[in-house]
């Protein structure tokens, strides 16, 4: 009698974070004489805010080699101000957005993380997340004392001090850091020697740079994300590239690029589908380009009868764009997002909590009224904002709701750095195609296939990690990693794919 309480409160909590894979970490980073580099790293965080929404930080590197430091939780908009900005002085800037994966939400564990070594200072700002913490903070237990916060970046932080103090110079203290480190790791750190960028072996999270100014200029910019080089008129150079560490020196037009490990590539298609912006450029184009590729082969795989398709806010979109454009189903503006609603907000009553979809999301009568109509998504992860949305269509007059998401079912967590839920939270996990369908009220659900995924990428389809599709884990973990995420006897769809893809 007295646990129903306790389980609506625990179905509220779900309810109120987003039915998302959620984001990744933004890293960040100029080395630029002359130039207001604290500027122009607060304006690449702020085109970078959509990886990360609970703190943000920026550390400068004066020409004295100091390292001056402001980061708290919060908006980049609301962390910085211009007079902040103006204290911030140098030629180095190291920047950070962040969503807690490993360590939670505190100010402590805000980046970027500066610590002092025989030879200067360092500031670490890391996107990922490793799955062998535990091992590294137990060969770090000599300084065990030392640890400020709860986040795997600080771990790798200390590995690189670690190794400066017994001797090594920057270079090879960050190649030793990083093969003590399993898992998702790009990073860029700021060093009096100048500015290294590096990604894991396998690339799973990006990491891309360029410069601004001429080319002998040598004012660098490395960035998560090519939106991030965009904004501050940064020219693109390239990806760094998986299992690449870049040394970029100050007054230096060429920076030295050298492999710290070679292995297979496995950059995660989540980032192709979800999470970086659809401006940003992977394989030559822009994302937008991909997403409206796998909204056509979505059509190709799953056609269905209807007057209109119409995509979810925003990520929906451009797959909405192209089912639309290969099915002739005309396509319609059918959901209005509102922009200026954060993470969370106040619903103080359970008639409230239950029309908690129409905050950020309200459908058009006008438009959806006695239509037939078909919704295109990305992804579904829990299944509570799909069904809140499905009601709120047919609401607003829909005759037929048909969802398509232009992702397969998602039917493993990941342990990469995207916060994708314990296995028993995905609703593939635990119901059939048959059984999500009903869950939902949809009059047909399909799912784009992973062939069809990676197909519609201009890249070897053997290059991304889809872990969270099939259960192929590219990294090894330790078993206790595995088993806080992973269900014993996963049901519904997920069983099926361990059928025709059994996990090792």
């Amino acid at each position: 009698m007295h646990s129903e309480p306790n389980d609506q409160a625990a179905e509220h909590d779900l309810d109120q974070r987003p039915d998302k894979p959620e984001e990744a970490c933004g890293v960040y980073a100029v080395l630029a004489p002359g130039q207001p580099v604290a500027n122009l790293t607060y304006f690449g965080l702020y085109a970078l805010q959509h990886r990360g929404q609970e703190s943000a930080g920026i550390a400068v590197f004066d020409a004295d080699h100091k390292v001056r430091l402001h980061k708290d939780m919060g908006l980049v908009s609301q962390v910085f101000d211009q007079a902040v900005l103006e204290r911030l002085t140098g030629d180095l800037a190291i920047g950070h957005n962040r969503y807690s994966t490993t360590g939670s939400s505190k100010v402590c564990n805000a980046q970027p993380v500066v610590l002092n070594t025989r030879i200067g200072p360092f500031a670490l700002a890391h996107n990922g997340n490793l799955v062998n913490a535990g091992e590294l903070r137990h060969d770090l237990a000599a300084i065990a004392s030392e640890l400020t916060s709860t986040t795997d970046s600080e771990l790798i932080a200390f590995a690189v001090q670690q190794a400066v103090n017994r001797g090594l110079d920057w270079d090879r203290a960050i190649r030793q850091a990083a093969e003590c480190c399993r898992g998702a790791f790009s990073l860029v750190i700021g060093t009096p020697e100048g500015l290294f960028a590096l990604r894991d072996g396998h690339g799973i999270r990006p990491l891309v740079f360029g410069h601004i100014g001429g080319p002998s200029e040598a004012q660098w910019v490395v960035s998560s994300e090519s939106c991030g080089l965009d904004i501050i008129g940064a020219a693109f150079d390239g990806d760094v590239e998986p299992g690449e560490i870049i040394h970029f020196r100050q007054g230096d037009p060429n920076p030295s690029r050298s492999r710290w490990c070679e292995q297979p590539a496995k950059l995660c298609v989540f980032e192709m589908i979800y999470f970086a912006r659809p401006d940003s450029r992977f394989f030559g184009e822009s994302l937008y380009s991909y997403r409206v590729r796998i909204g056509e082969a979505l059509a190709r795989e799953t056609p269905v009868d209807a007057d209109i398709v119409i995509g979810v806010p925003d990520s929906g979109i451009p797959a909405a764009i192209g089912y639309s454009q290969f099915s002739g189903i005309p396509f319609g503006d059918g959901l209005i997002k509102n922009r200026y609603v954060g993470r969370t907000f106040i619903q103080p009553t359970q008639a409230m909590r239950e029309a908690g979809i129409r905050v950020k999301l309200n459908p058009l009568p006008d438009v959806l009224a006695g239509k037939r109509v078909v919704v295109i998504d990305d992804s579904i992860v829990r299944g509570t904002t799909s069904r809140k949305l499905v009601q709120a269509l047919r609401d607003a007059g829909a005759t037929e709701v048909h969802m398509r998401i232009s992702s397969p079912p998602v039917t493993h967590p990941c342990f990469y750095g995207i916060d994708t839920d314990t296995q028993d939270q995905l609703i593939a996990a635990r119901l059939t195609l048959a059984e999500i369908t009903a869950h939902l009220g949809v009059d047909s659900l399909a799912y784009l296939s992973k062939q069809g995924m990676v197909d519609a990428a201009l890249a070897n389809s053997a290059n991304f990690c889809t872990a969270c599709f099939d259960g192929a884990y590219p990294i090894e973990m330790p078993e206790q990693v595995r088993s806080s995420k992973l269900m014993l006897e996963p049901a519904g769809i997920a069983a099926a794919v361990l059928r025709e893809h059994p996990v090792s």
